[in-house]
């Protein structure tokens, strides 16, 4: 039985360390596949001309970093190259989202509001959006359309945890101020 004891500890940290490699080999991989990504879109978008859905891969990279101005400036070439290809009005949505994240990540909350309503005009149902409205109106201490727009996406999505949350926090909220 004693000599049981130290092969069991030394199997249980053999699984772990095992464990900790395979994640650590995943993410190693999943890094390394983003970053070759990156450049080669950084190299191609140098040399010539790109797609609105090659400009909104490489700002989505941007914004994945934390670099928000970079971000935007691809953003907002994608929207202007979207235009020219007369992209469907839910990947135009995406883009507009984007920008409204990275406009709030810089505290800039009205444009944020701006775009995330692009984005809610051109596909309404689109619950992300939606969810990034209402949080960028908590931030401004708006209360009322803050519950309005976590109002609306569980309309599209009653299951929004998120929305739920928040939509019942805002809720306390009103209910105690009257």
């Amino acid at each position: 039985m004693d000599d049981i004891l130290p092969i069991i500890y030394i199997s249980t940290l053999l699984v772990l360390l095992a464990g900790v490699a395979v994640f650590l080999f995943q993410q190693i991989f999943r890094t390394r596949r983003q970053e070759s990504r990156f450049s080669k879109l950084q190299r191609q978008l140098e040399q010539e001309q790109g797609t609105a859905e090659e400009y909104y891969e490489l700002g989505s990279l941007y914004l994945d970093k934390k670099l928000f101005v970079q971000a935007v400036k691809l953003l907002q070439k994608a929207l202007k190259t979207a235009e020219k290809e007369e992209i469907p009005a839910e990947n135009a949505a995406l883009i507009y989202n984007a920008l409204g994240f990275a406009y709030f990540s810089q505290e800039q909350y009205d444009l944020a509001i701006r775009h995330y309503k692009d984005a809610i005009k051109l596909y309404p149902e689109y619950v992300i959006a939606l969810n990034n409205l209402g949080n960028v109106y908590e931030k401004k201490k708006l209360v009322s359309p803050a519950l309005e727009a976590y109002e609306a996406s569980l309309q599209y999505d009653p299951q929004n945890a998120i929305a739920k949350r928040r939509a019942e926090s805002l809720r306390k909220r009103v209910g105690s101020a009257s």
